[in-house]
């Protein structure tokens, strides 16, 4: 019996790549970095497992995209998986559940299990980091599949290293500024907290967000590098009969020529992922989160890497990864439509 040769018309051959295309990570122009981890996850865990189900779910999407001219040809390679994550993700989960478990019940954590944690995701930013900054010096574009949202930093790292200044469009229910949440310097909920560190980092602009913390409400009126359309503030305005096309045109305007995208599943309406770690009410339906990534990519700005992260798949459904290997595939078609553009 032969082997197929490459059709994208023909069913999806599972071969350990997302989409189940033929291209190695050599050839490949945008290649994907799984990274199956969610230690800190404060609520439901369970995102470790998206990388690996979104692979499963993509050989089920046609490649066929009506806005992305001969989409199939795009060259899409995904990396191997850090070694080792999968058994250490589990065995520091189980501590930072210690520590979680003691803060609710209104004690503190024990600092030797916090500083445990702490250095486990410091050594995994770095395993991304390195992984990034050597696929970005071969000329690739990176995206991070997550796990939890604290994974992308070392990828947000290595870009800070490479461009002397970008901005980060963040689509999320949540504002993840909060400052070493329950003690996790690399919390999911820190991840933009750290990533504005940066001082490559000029602007951040928020899209969706609808949970988040006191404290975060006022760093966001404090600064003005960040911009924050919230999922009130965006509906508000629909509903008093502003355009999706015009709210999605003065997002886009607060972004600098350069541009990362970290996309939280939970920004879009939880019914598409109901099992994510902490879903909220609202949100962005796929149509709207679609037509803000692509006229985003067709704005003359230039995407330099993006992530997806939180995608968690439920028991016997595999709605969740369904929806996420879409929106991953969409992520990939945009910023190769839009290669080349200010670079």
């Amino acid at each position: 019996m032969k082997t197929l040769e490459f059709n994208p018309n023909n069913i999806g051959i599972p071969n350990g790549n997302y989409f189940g295309l033929p291209y190695s990570a050599e050839e490949a122009e945008i290649v994907l970095l799984p990274v199956p981890w969610d230690v800190t996850t404060s609520y439901r865990s369970g995102s470790h497992k998206g990388p690996k189900a979104m692979i499963d779910a993509s050989l089920q999407i046609d490649l066929y995209d009506p806005l992305v001219s001969r989409a199939w040809e795009i060259k899409i390679g995904t990396l191997p998986t850090p070694k080792g994550i999968e058994n250490n993700n589990r065995k520091v989960r189980k501590t930072a559940e210690v520590v979680i478990s003691a803060l609710e019940a209104g004690l503190d954590g024990e600092s030797k299990d916090i500083s445990l944690v702490n250095s486990a995701c410091e050594a995994l930013h770095q395993s991304v980091f390195q992984t990034s900054r050597i696929q970005l010096e071969k000329g690739k574009t990176v995206g991070v599949v997550g796990g939890e949202h604290s994974v992308p930093l070392g990828l947000i790292r290595a870009l800070a290293d490479r461009y002397k200044s970008f901005g980060i469009l963040h689509i999320d229910a949540h504002a993840d500024l909060r400052c070493a949440y329950e003690g996790f310097t690399y919390s999911h909920a820190s991840i933009m907290h750290n990533a504005i560190q940066l001082p490559q980092v000029t602007s951040l602009v928020q899209v969706g967000i609808r949970d988040y913390c006191q404290n975060e409400a006022q760093l966001i009126q404090s600064r003005s590098d960040l911009f924050c359309f919230g999922d009130i503030m965006l509906h508000n305005r629909l509903f008093e009969g502003a355009t999706w096309h015009q709210l999605c045109t003065e997002i886009i305007q607060k972004l600098p020529s350069h541009v990362y995208i970290s996309f939280d599943i939970d920004g879009l309406m939880p019914d598409l992922c109901p099992n994510t770690g902490t879903p909220v009410p609202g949100g962005l339906s796929f149509r709207e989160a679609d037509y803000l990534l692509h006229l985003l990519a067709t704005s003359g700005k230039s995407i330099i890497g993006f992530d997806l992260c939180e995608v968690a798949p439920g028991r016997g459904s595999e709605w969740d990864a369904n929806v996420g290997a879409r929106l991953l595939y969409k992520l990939c078609c945009y910023t190769y439509s839009n290669m080349g553009i200010n670079r």
